[in-house]
């Protein structure tokens, strides 16, 4: 069965955010993610993975001036000086808690912008190559626009074609099924034929993007179609809960570590 990952940037926000890796540990969870590890220090996040017996599933290339509205810069004209820093940023991070893969948002731009497009094209080329000498696979994730207006990579047509257009063998589609069911729906018949080409799977219930365990999608059968399917990555949790974290956890209880 697909390991779980929780996500602590929004999962087990009773706690504080390093506080959140044993209480993850405690419910049974093996793995985490979250958005951004960058405000706590690389060791102090290596030493709860370690102290936990937990894997660092995915994290976030830093996003730019996230406060300000940014989310993230790949796709901005004139940032690529910076965005080659963060990389360099998180790649401390992913040293430290032996992540192996990396999600670089593109940020809020026109697509058909040819100017966008290119920065877009040579960022994701540049961090890439950088990443793959380090061992890491570089996710990029489709995201809807009711969620994230403005959002540059906001089909999943358009990331296919990117990475199957680029031919890198480290870049990887990450599959939100909360956004690919917004986006265009037919869940099952894209997980088949996008297997090859996924890094990373999150899962949330739709419309709310609350627990998997009820709304539109029938979770159980899409985690038996993940099993089916011979996927060995993570599936990132990253939903919000209803109330107490621990209090919606009755659909993990059949996958949580003994």
């Amino acid at each position: 069965m697909p390991v779980f990952a929780a996500n602590l940037t929004m999962m087990f926000n009773e706690w504080p955010f390093l506080d959140r890796f044993s209480a993850a540990a405690d419910a049974g969870f093996t793995a985490v993610e979250y958005l951004f590890p960058y405000e706590a220090t690389p060791e102090a996040i290596a030493e709860k993975l370690v102290r936990n017996n937990l894997q660092q599933a995915l994290f976030n290339l830093p996003p730019g001036d996230w406060a300000a509205g940014e989310r993230g810069i790949a796709a901005l004209p004139g940032r690529f000086d910076a965005m080659k820093s963060d990389v360099e940023r998180a790649l401390d991070y992913a040293s430290a808690t032996g992540v192996k893969r990396l999600h670089l948002m593109a940020g809020i731009a026109d697509p058909h912008d040819e100017d966008a497009a290119s920065c877009y094209r040579r960022s994701v080329i540049y961090t890439a190559e950088r990443l793959v000498e380090a061992g890491i696979d570089l996710m990029i994730e489709p995201i809807n626009a009711r969620n994230m207006p403005g959002y540059y990579l906001n089909d999943f047509n358009a990331a296919e074609q990117l990475i199957t257009k680029l031919g890198l063998a480290n870049l990887k589609l990450q599959f939100d099924i909360y956004h690919r069911q917004i986006m265009h729906g037919d869940v099952v018949m894209a997980l088949r034929r996008l297997m090859p080409i996924i890094g990373h799977i999150q899962i949330a219930s739709v419309p709310s993007r609350h627990e998997p365990d009820g709304e539109e999608l029938n979770y159980p059968y899409l985690i038996e179609e993940i099993d089916r399917l011979a996927y060995d990555g993570f599936v990132g949790c990253e939903y919000i809960p209803r109330n107490h974290t621990l209090d919606g956890l009755n659909w993990f209880k059949p996958f949580a570590r003994s």
